[in-house]
């Protein structure tokens, strides 16, 4: 079977389903297929601390939908057209995704990963051929025009906040997905926080679950980071031939162990197509972060400074024809032009602070 060139993008799948309330925790994806459809983008664990709240979805949850949009708008996002009506009919939708042992991927768009579709994991991981393999599935696709689905309702209100929010942002910019997906991240964490402080209040459980839900995932940022760049450091020695292959796969097992404990994974279900799609969300998180701490924390203010680093970026073919890049899909592309972003984006905010 060969693989398909609809790539999906997810974000961090623990594999135990099981698991759920009783490791306290949640399971958020996201899938990306084609190069012109977005889907969902479910990010992150949802870890919450001190036990699971069993704070549902409300069943009326249109008048929530329409309090989080109004929100969304007083921060400055446009109207969407995700999530605006129901629909019984879409179902989970499976990936697979493949990646040699031997590479560490940069992101999920590292065109070393083979993203196949396929319906089972059986099906999956009858092609891995001695490769890493990742497989899931998500409960919604989250392009614009997608509807809200049982399956979306069944999660937590943290998560349903989560979900509405990230993708919503998402219609917001047109950056390359690793910037946008930990920038969607920031904004949909804090504009949690903020919604539900208005809504609820301090000693509502349903403010104390949201506001566990942001800090939490943000923290795990700090750790994603620190396993996925001691990995690097392992796998730079062997591209130089410091090390053998038998003794990178023994590092890196070592590395995955104490990731798993930290993420809160199952044992053995972590590996580098994994870790690859938990950076994408996580590698300049930091730098988003600081740039909302320099604009004051202001949700509103931070929107309007993003959509002005947006309409001065430069186009991902002015930057190709400029440095002589023959593919958009190379991973020397993804990483430059993450990196010439970064620095538009320092650059916006030098001249911001100066003022």
């Amino acid at each position: 079977m060969e693989a398909t060139i609809l790539r999906p993008s997810l974000s961090s799948f623990n594999p135990d389903n099981a698991l759920f309330c009783e490791r306290e925790k949640e399971m958020e994806q996201h899938v990306k297929r084609g190069l012109a459809v977005r889907l969902a983008a479910l990010a992150l664990l949802a870890a919450t601390i001190g036990g699971c709240t069993g704070v549902r979805v409300p069943k009326a949850w249109e008048p929530l939908l329409e309090e989080v949009r109004a929100f969304e708008q007083r921060i400055g996002f446009k109207k969407t057209a995700t999530f605006v009506e129901f629909s019984e009919e879409q179902g989970r939708v499976p990936f697979c995704g493949h990646v040699s042992r031997l590479y560490l991927p940069y992101s999920y768009e590292d065109p070393a990963i083979l993203w196949y579709d396929v319906a089972t994991e059986q099906e999956c991981r009858a092609h891995a051929d001695g490769a890493d393999v990742y497989f899931g599935s998500v409960e919604v696709l989250g392009e614009a025009g997608a509807a809200v689905s049982p399956e979306v309702l069944a999660v937590q209100l943290q998560r349903f906040l989560y979900l509405v929010i990230h993708e919503d942002c998402h219609e917001q910019f047109e950056f390359p997905y690793g910037i946008e997906e930990a920038l969607c991240n920031l904004i949909a964490y804090k504009a949690m926080a903020r919604f539900s402080e208005e809504k609820y209040g301090p000693e509502a459980r349903e403010y104390i679950a949201i506001q566990r839900y942001a800090s939490r995932e943000s923290e795990r940022t700090r750790a994603i980071r620190t396993h996925y760049e001691e990995l690097a450091g392992y796998y730079a020695r062997y591209e130089r031939k410091e090390m053998s292959a038998e003794a990178l796969l023994k590092e890196r097992a070592l590395v995955f162990g104490r990731a798993e404990r930290a993420l809160t994974w199952k044992r053995g279900s972590l590996n580098n197509v994994g870790m690859a799609n938990e950076m994408t969300y996580s590698r300049h998180y930091p730098l988003l972060e600081s740039v909302y701490d320099a604009l004051g924390r202001d949700l509103a203010r931070t929107v309007a400074f993003f959509k002005r680093v947006d309409t001065i970026k430069p186009s991902q073919k002015e930057f190709m024809e400029e440095h002589d890049f023959v593919s958009k899909d190379s991973v020397e592309f993804i990483r430059a032009y993450e990196t010439e972003i970064v620095g538009t984006i320092e650059a916006a905010l030098a001249e911001v602070t100066r003022r």
